[in-house]
């Protein structure tokens, strides 16, 4: 059974039916698909011994994506020794894997191991290797943009081990902190190849061939030069790569995940700036020399977190093929292709919720002194917190002396770490 796949016991019941031509209980199999979850609903009818006792009995097979089988002939047999029988309804929630799961792979890329691409995507794959190694190098930069950005708060980015999806089962909801993971990883896709490309790694691209010749701007007339980051040669890539699994199940979580990827590309399209050098007598900057440049990926990093705080709830419209949110108006209105969007609100990432994807806050470090976000009254909840004091080296008493050198003393200090208390 794949790892991505739990099993939630949800509802208990009595139910008689007939079978075996004696008027008592049968087993019986019903599948439902929920109309807008990747789920797999399940009934099964048991004796009364409780249903972990006789889900020992049954002989059932999980794959991903089909719905558990059973042998028929067991099944029969166990129905027809009871009079009655209780009915357990099991959601299967899948969590699909991810290209995300690409940066644990290193520079080895193996187009068909990884876990979670579709077709599209292992056809990409294969074509561009090196093109997938920029990649899978880019998820760990974006993955550690986006802890800095949420370092101070409940929810600070956390990865699920052994997970394919790194997130887990946060992702089966659409909330702010899902629109975030989408933007900033289609984002982080654009900015590792375009860097790449500059930089001369791949065959397939280079600096932007079209800045070429004169041009202007505000300040005057400059030659195009250098290296010019190629942001829409790795954009329509990275749309083609990273929108390719959401293009294949059109659904109101595809409609948001493609909207968010957008928007992250979008962010880092904004951020290019125009690097000049002058030249000329004395540097009088009489002629200049400029290309495109992109911005530090921190600056992208810092874009999308403020457009999450900005972030919009939506749903689809009554065809179901486009976004609306309600304006100030109350009217129905289209989202900006830059906002984030998202159609499920978020958990409160205080306590432990498998289900909701949270890991809770007890024993992390908070300020005791902050009334932001990484204060111990915002992030422990409520809880109260722990404080221990530890003992550190510092420099001290530090003295120039001539010539040239800096010396110091190496001092402890006794700090004071606060911890949130685990909930009860």
């Amino acid at each position: 059974m794949s790892k991505s796949m739990q099993h939630q016991i949800i509802h208990l019941s009595n139910e008689s039916e007939n079978c075996c031509d004696q008027n008592i209980p049968e087993y019986r199999l019903r599948v439902a698909r929920h109309p807008t979850r990747r789920d797999v609903r399940t009934r099964w009818c048991f004796p009364p011994r409780g249903a972990a006792a006789a889900a020992s009995h049954l002989p059932l097979v999980l794959s991903r994506g089909h719905a558990p089988r059973a042998d028929p002939a067991d099944m029969n047999a166990l129905a027809c020794r009871v009079r009655w029988c209780v009915c357990v309804t099991v959601c299967v929630l899948s969590v699909d894997a991810s290209w995300w799961y690409m940066s644990t792979l290193g520079s080895r890329v193996m187009c068909d191991n990884i876990p979670g691409l579709v077709s599209e995507q292992r056809r990409l794959c294969r074509q561009h290797p090196r093109v997938m190694q920029a990649i899978g190098a880019g998820v760990k930069d974006w993955m550690s943009e986006c802890q800095h950005q949420f370092r101070n708060h409940r929810w600070n980015c956390n990865t699920v081990a052994r997970d394919h999806s790194l997130f887990g089962r946060l992702l089966l909801r659409g909330s702010r902190e899902v629109a975030f993971i989408y933007a900033i990883s289609s984002a982080g896709a654009v900015h590792a190849l375009a860097r790449a490309c500059s930089r001369g790694e791949l065959d397939s691209c280079a600096c932007d061939p079209r800045k070429t010749g004169t041009w202007r701007d505000r300040v005057g007339a400059f030659h195009w030069g250098g290296c010019s980051d190629h942001v829409e040669h790795a954009a329509r890539f990275g749309r083609a790569f990273v929108d390719a699994e959401e293009r294949k199940r059109p659904d109101a979580r595809a409609l948001i995940n493609l909207h968010n990827n957008r928007a992250g590309r979008k962010a880092v399209k904004r951020l290019l700036r125009l690097e000049c050098k002058c030249h000329g007598v004395s540097g009088s900057c009489s002629a200049r020399t400029c290309w495109l440049a992109m911005a530090d990926f921190r600056r992208t990093g810092d874009e999308l977190r403020r457009k999450y705080e900005r972030a919009v709830h939506v749903a689809v419209n009554q065809y179901g093929a486009a976004l609306a949110t309600l304006n100030a108006a109350g009217r129905r209105a289209a989202p900006g292709k830059s906002q984030l969007v998202y159609s499920d609100q978020s958990p409160d990432f205080c306590v432990h919720d498998h289900d909701a994807g949270s890991v809770g806050t007890g024993g992390r470090r908070c300020n005791v002194t902050s009334r932001g976000a990484d204060g111990c009254s915002v992030m422990c909840c409520g809880r109260g917190y722990d404080t221990a004091r530890l003992s550190r080296s510092a420099k001290c008493e530090c003295k120039f002396h001539w010539c040239c050198a800096v010396r110091c003393r190496d001092c402890r200090q006794a700090v004071d770490v606060h911890t949130c208390k685990e909930h009860t």
